[in-house]
C-alpha cells in the first residue's frame, strides 16, 4: 500500500527542474478554526479530490473508520482532534503540505507550532455560527507569525448558514480586510453550487462525491447580486493595491489576470483576505478553494525568514529556501511512537540527508539521523532527504520541541514559538504500586511532547502535580496513561493555578541568629519589596560590592502587570559578602515558587537586597538563607498580599428558548456578560468568569438546555480576588493543609 503511494506521490521528480522551480510548487499550510467548524471534513476532502486518499470517512463515521487525519483511538471516540496530524498531496503540479489542527482551546499549542513553521493557512468558519471565540484565538495565533490566510465559509448546508453575515463579523470582529471571491446557489438544504465573482461563472459540483466541477451561465436571479458582490471585492482590493485603485476610479473593469495577480500580492502581504464558501460535508466548494490555495498563498521563498546567530548579539540572518545553502532545520513537534522518537522538521535552508551529521545548536552535540520520513497521518514514507522549504520527520534524535538543527556551516538558532502558561492543576498519583513505572514513563513522555503539560512531585502530599490549559486537556493525558500504558490512576480535584501579588512598598529587615553548643548561626539582611511592572518573569539582578559577614537588609515590592520578578543586589561596603549574595538569590528564587499566602507563585515583585550583617565564624550559606526567606515573608505579610486568578473567556451556545436561563446559571456563577448575539434559532452568549467558579459547568448547562447546549472556554488574563473570596480561599487551603497533616501523621 505504502509502496504504491510512494510511487504514486513521488515528489522527487522536482529534482529534475532547478531548485527555485521546485520551492515555487510548495505550499506548506494549516488548517485552523473554532471546534466544531469542519476543519478535518475539510481535510478528508482535500486529500480525496487530491488523490490522496481513495475513500471519503466521516469524523464519528457510522462504518467505524473515522478521518483520516484523526488517526488516534481517542479523537475518533470524541469527534475532536487532539493532536495536530501532517500529510502532504499534490493538486496538479504543486505540492501541498497540511497540518490540520485540534480546534479545542485546551490543546492550542498544537496551533501555536503547527502555525511556526507554515508559510500560509486557511481559517475555516462555520457558515451558521460565524465568528466564534476560538476563530479570534486562532485570527490572533496567525497575526503572530504573521501568516497569509484564505478563509473557508463552510457548513452552508446547515440551518441558519449566512455567509454575508458571516463576512460582516469577519470585517468586525477580526478586523480584517476581506470579500468574498463567490456567493452561493441556495443555502441551507438547498445549497446547489456557487458563482465565481471573478470568472463570472455558476460552479456545480456533480456526483456522488462532488467528484465532477461543471461550469455553467449565473441563475438569472442572481446575476445583480453577483455584480454587486464583485464590486465589493474590487473596492476591498482597490483600498490596498495602487493598480486595482486606479481601475476603480476610473470605474473601469480590470482585466482578471491583473485581477488575480493583485490579490496573491495582497494575500502574501496580509493586506487583504479572499473569502470562499461551500459545505465540505456536502462536496461543495473544495476544489475552488485547492485553487486558491495553490494561486495565493505563498510558496516558501516568498516569507522572510530569520534565524539569530549564536556568539554574535543574536544578529538576525536571512535564510533563504535554498538547498544548496547550509542546513537550518527547526524541530518543532515531537511524538513517541513504536520506533521511538519522531520529530517533525521544518526545513529552513539547505538539505536534511539521511545517514549525515547535525549539530543541535541548543546541545551542542552531534547528532546522526538514521531515518528519515514524510508523514501521512499516521503513516509514513521513507525518503533519503528532506530539501528547503520542505515538511518531515526523522526518527533517532534525542531532542526537544523548539531545537534547531544545522550542519555546523552556520551558528544560528531559530526564534521560538509562544508557550502560554497552564490554568489548571490536579493531583495524581499511580493506582498501585505495579502502575508506578509506566506512571513515570507517561509523564515524562507527555511533558516531552508538550510544552503546556506540566509535572511537578509534590512530596507533602507524596503526589505529583499535573497542569495543563483546561480540565479536557488533563482528562485526555490521564485517559491516554490508562490506554497506551495500562496505567490506572487516582486524581485529585481540579486545582486553580492561583498567583500572589504585593500591592505596597515595604521594608524588611531580619536577623537569624541560633547558638546551641559548637558553631553558631548568624545572618542579617536588610531591604524592601515592592510592586513591578510586569508579573511573571523572574530576574536576578547583580550591582554590589564585595565584602564578609551574615545580616542581610531590604525591602520587596509589586509591579504593575503580571509576568516577572526581580531581585536586585544593592549591597555595598562588603556588609553582606559576596558569596552569600547566591545564598539570597536563592532563597528569593524558592520563595516566589510557592508564595505566603497558599502556597502559589508570587508573580510581580521586586526584592531589593541593600543591606545586612554577618559574623566570622557563624556566617554560612544556610544562615543568609533562613534569614532572607523570613524576612521575605515578614515584609509580605505588611505589603498587602493579594491573590490573582485566571479569567476565562466563555463562549456558549444554546437553543433561544433556553437563553434566559443560560444566562442566569451564568449569573450565579459571577460571570460578567460582555455580548449576546442571536442566530435564527440558537443564541451565543459571550461572558467573562473565574476559572474557579466554572468547574462542574458542562453539567449544569447540560440540564438547563436539555443537553442542546454546549460552550468552549479560554484563558483570558489574570484578575485580583475580591477581599471576601480570598478569604474563603484561604480558609478552604488551611483546612486541605490540616487535613494532610493528619494523614501523614
Amino acid at each position: 500500500m505504502l509502496r504504491s503511494i510512494s510511487r504514486r506521490f513521488n515528489y522527487r521528480l522536482f529534482s529534475t527542474i532547478s531548485d527555485i522551480e521546485r520551492v515555487r510548487k510548495i505550499r506548506n499550510i494549516g488548517i485552523s478554526a473554532h471546534i466544531d467548524s469542519g476543519k478535518t471534513t475539510l481535510t478528508e476532502r482535500i486529500l480525496y479530490y487530491t488523490g490522496r486518499i481513495k475513500e471519503i470517512h466521516e469524523v464519528r463515521g457510522k462504518d467505524g473508520v473515522g478521518a483520516k487525519m484523526d488517526s488516534m483511538e481517542l479523537e475518533r471516540e470524541k469527534g475532536i482532534t487532539i493532536q495536530s496530524a501532517a500529510t502532504f498531496t499534490k493538486w496538479k503540479d504543486t505540492t501541498i503540505n497540511i497540518i490540520d489542527t485540534p480546534g479545542h482551546v485546551d490543546f492550542t499549542i498544537e496551533v501555536e507550532r503547527a502555525l511556526r513553521v507554515l508559510d500560509g493557512a486557511i481559517l475555516v468558519v462555520c457558515g451558521s455560527s460565524g465568528v466564534q471565540s476560538q476563530t479570534m484565538t486562532v485570527d490572533r495565533q496567525m497575526k503572530r507569525y504573521n501568516i497569509p490566510r484564505l478563509i473557508f465559509i463552510n457548513k452552508l448546508d446547515r440551518i441558519g448558514a449566512n455567509p454575508f453575515s458571516v463576512l460582516e463579523k469577519i470585517k468586525d470582529k477580526l478586523k480584517l480586510n476581506a470579500a468574498l471571491m463567490q456567493i452561493p446557489i441556495g443555502l441551507e438544504s438547498n445549497l446547489r453550487g456557487l458563482v465565481d465573482l471573478l470568472e463570472m461563472k455558476a460552479v456545480y459540483f456533480q456526483g456522488p462525491k462532488g467528484d465532477k466541477v461543471v461550469y455553467d451561465d449565473i441563475p438569472a436571479e442572481l446575476k445583480s447580486e453577483a455584480e454587486a458582490k464583485y464590486n465589493d471585492l474590487i473596492g476591498a482590493l482597490a483600498n490596498v493595491n495602487e493598480t486595482i485603485e486606479e481601475y476603480f476610479l476610473n470605474e473601469s473593469k480590470p482585466p482578471i489576470d491583473i485581477v488575480k495577480k493583485a490579490i496573491r500580492e495582497c494575500v502574501i502581504n496580509r493586506t487583504f483576505v479572499p473569502v470562499y464558501i461551500g459545505s465540505a460535508y456536502k462536496n461543495t466548494g473544495v476544489q475552488p478553494l485547492l485553487e486558491a490555495v495553490t494561486s495565493y498563498l505563498p510558496d516558501p521563498s516568498e516569507i522572510k525568514q530569520e534565524a539569530l546567530e549564536l556568539h554574535n548579539e543574536e544578529n538576525k540572518i536571512e535564510l533563504e529556501s535554498d538547498s544548496k545553502k547550509p542546513l537550518v532545520a527547526l524541530a518543532f513537534k515531537l511524538e513517541d511512537g513504536k520506533y521511538g522518537q519522531l520529530t517533525y522538521f521544518r526545513i529552513y535552508q539547505g538539505k536534511l540527508t539521511k545517514g549525515t551529521n547535525t549539530h543541535n545548536m541548543r546541545t551542542g552535540e552531534k547528532v546522526r539521523v538514521p531515518r528519515l520520513v514524510r508523514m501521512h497521518s499516521n503513516e509514513m514514507e521513507d525518503v533519503n532527504y528532506l530539501e528547503a522549504g520542505e515538511l518531515g520527520a526523522a526518527f533517532g534524535l534525542d531532542c526537544n520541541s523548539g531545537d534547531t538543527f544545522t550542519d555546523g556551516a552556520v551558528k544560528c538558532v531559530m526564534s521560538s514559538m509562544y508557550v502560554p502558561d497552564p490554568v489548571i492543576s490536579l493531583s495524581c498519583s499511580p493506582l498501585t504500586s505495579k502502575d508506578l513505572l509506566p506512571f513515570q514513563k507517561a509523564i515524562a513522555r507527555f511533558k516531552k511532547e508538550d510544552p503546556t503539560f506540566h509535572a511537578e512531585f509534590d512530596a507533602s502530599l507524596n503526589q505529583t502535580v499535573i497542569s495543563g490549559m483546561g480540565e479536557l486537556h488533563l482528562d485526555i493525558y490521564l485517559e491516554r496513561m490508562r490506554r497506551e500504558y495500562n496505567c490506572k490512576t487516582k486524581s485529585g480535584r481540579p486545582k486553580v493555578n492561583f498567583r500572589e501579588i504585593i500591592n505596597k512598598k515595604t521594608r524588611f529587615e531580619y536577623t537569624h541568629k541560633k547558638q546551641s553548643g559548637g558553631s553558631g548561626q548568624y545572618a542579617k539582611v536588610i531591604g524592601y519589596i515592592e510592586p513591578l511592572d510586569d508579573y511573571s518573569k523572574n530576574e536576578f539582578k547583580q550591582s554590589g560590592g564585595s565584602g564578609q559577614y551574615a545580616k542581610v537588609i531590604g525591602y520587596i515590592e509589586p509591579l504593575d502587570d503580571y509576568s516577572k520578578n526581580e531581585f536586585v543586589n544593592q549591597v555595598t561596603g562588603g556588609t553582606i559578602p559576596t558569596n552569600y549574595i547566591p545564598s539570597c538569590e536563592k532563597a528569593y528564587k524558592e520563595a516566589i515558587k510557592k508564595g505566603f499566602i497558599i502556597n502559589h507563585p508570587i508573580v510581580g515583585m521586586r526584592v531589593v537586597l541593600q543591606d545586612g550583617a554577618y559574623h566570622e565564624v557563624d556566617s554560612s550559606d544556610l544562615a543568609f538563607r533562613i534569614a532572607m526567606t523570613n524576612g521575605l515573608a515578614q515584609a509580605f505579610a505588611k505589603a498587602i498580599p493579594q491573590l490573582i486568578e485566571p479569567i476565562m473567556t466563555v463562549e456558549v451556545t444554546c437553543p433561544i428558548e433556553y437563553q434566559m436561563p443560560v444566562t442566569a446559571g451564568l449569573g450565579k456563577r459571577q460571570a460578567i456578560i460582555s455580548d449576546t448575539e442571536i442566530h435564527d434559532d440558537y443564541a451565543v452568549i459571550s461572558a467573562e468568569c473565574s476559572l474557579n467558579d466554572m468547574f462542574g459547568y458542562s453539567n449544569d448547562l447540560r440540564s438547563q438546555t436539555q443537553g442542546k447546549g454546549e460552550f468552549s472556554m479560554e484563558y483570558f488574563e489574570h484578575r485580583p480576588v475580591l477581599p471576601s473570596k480570598q478569604n474563603d480561599i484561604v480558609e478552604e487551603y488551611k483546612k486541605l493543609a490540616e487535613e494532610e497533616a493528619k494523614l501523614l501523621q
